[in-house]
């Protein structure tokens, strides 16, 4: 067992729309904005009891972290459940059944009044503020996002920790193909670097948020988050106007996400086992070049 090699987050109590879009928008380099959200009503009202007197009896799907398994889609849920009794399981206890993608403008409108759009140089895609929530202990596999947005991702309620891999650490991750993660198997929090041995190679940048800091994630950018308190966090989305990009995410979302769910629908867990044996084979040629 190891541990990454990780620095530290770049921080900032406030920053400029010229000075966001100069030195980390244009580099794409990760910050982390503390007063973003101070000016905001959400900063004095979100927290687990409000998004809980909001909730009625709205039924919600949960994931956990179990691997899918055989003609299981790629991303199912384990099961679902109120809104409101899912908010009490946070509030007394730990569970690994995380809320993910839940979307704002559809399930809870009223919400879009407590927050406004950062004036920091991004377009923000203002039909998809989405939020995420999680237990003291959850984690979330390490991943970035299919559609390859800028991310600016804001945390309400407590604390989480949030590990950084930039896009050409991917060689070293342990990449599944036609995913945008790596082996479930592997442990990130205390990665085992005898059996992937790639891993130590990987370059980090980790940080603790704690509740109204906001965090800039590039496009690509890959995410390992583990919940230090029960919170939930909501992630603005900018599309990027590079045109490589932009046609990266047109074949993952139109093309490859659907690819695998065929794939797995035909061949099932023979599927899964091939991709797991390809990433190694894969991560292990980068491996090989190093040397």
């Amino acid at each position: 067992m190891g541990q990454f090699k990780l620095s530290n987050i770049e921080r900032v109590k406030d920053i400029s729309k010229e000075d966001f879009i100069n030195n980390y928008y244009k580099p794409q380099r990760p910050v982390l904005i503390e007063n973003l959200t101070k000016e905001w009503d959400a900063f004095e009202k979100w927290n687990l009891d409000y998004i809980q007197s909001l909730a009625g009896d709205q039924i919600v799907p949960l994931y956990n972290n179990e691997a899918t398994k055989g003609k299981q889609k790629s991303a199912e849920p384990a099961t679902e459940m109120k809104l409101y009794d899912y908010i009490e399981i946070l509030k007394t206890q730990p569970t690994d059944l995380r809320i993910f993608f839940y979307d704002i403008m559809k399930k809870m409108p009223v919400l879009s009044q407590d927050f406004k759009y950062p004036s920091i140089g991004l377009k923000f895609f203002k039909r998809l503020p989405v939020l995420f929530f999680g237990s003291k202990g959850s984690q979330v596999l390490a991943h970035y996002d299919m559609d390859l947005a800028d991310l600016v991702h804001f945390h309400f309620h407590g604390t989480k920790r949030i590990t950084l891999f930039s896009p050409e650490q991917t060689k070293y991750l342990y990449r599944i193909p036609f995913t945008v993660h790596n082996l479930e198997e592997i442990d990130m929090a205390n990665p085992d670097f005898k059996k992937f041995p790639a891993l130590k190679y990987a370059e980090g940048i980790q940080v603790e948020m704690k509740h109204g800091d906001a965090l800039y994630m590039p496009s690509g950018y890959w995410h390992f988050v583990e919940y230090l308190d029960g919170g939930f966090s909501m992630t603005l989305r900018a599309f990027s106007k590079n045109p490589k990009t932009a046609l990266n995410m047109m074949y993952n979302v139109f093309f490859m996400r659907h690819f695998e769910n065929l794939m797995r629908k035909l061949r099932g867990q023979k599927w899964l086992d091939y991709k797991n044996r390809k990433a190694i084979k894969n991560t292990h040629k980068n491996l090989e070049k190093l040397k």
